[in-house]
């Protein structure tokens, strides 16, 4: 059984921000918000809502969370993984 995609994107983040335990930080970081299973690889029924997002929706749903706008507000940032106000409120 191959790894679910958010799990291998978020090894790859770490790794690429010089985390040497990056597999084991993804997995715990995950188990933690509830996309994977405890004792398994397996993705809960969250996850597998979020694997099916693309990276800029998963930014996008992660600012709306926390706010009042809506996620057509929002423009993706590839290299930061993360979404900003096209327009900000004045």
């Amino acid at each position: 059984m191959s790894n679910p995609e958010i799990l291998n994107r978020l090894i790859k983040q770490l790794k690429a921000q010089g985390d040497r335990n990056a597999t084991t930080n993804a997995l715990s970081y995950l188990r933690k918000f509830g996309l994977i299973e405890l004792d398994s690889l397996k993705l809960t029924e969250k996850g597998k809502i979020r694997n099916s997002m693309t990276p800029a929706q998963r930014a996008e749903d992660r600012r709306v969370k926390d706010s009042d706008n809506s996620h057509g507000d929002y423009s993706y940032d590839k290299k930061t993984n993360s979404a900003t106000l096209k327009y900000p409120k004045k």
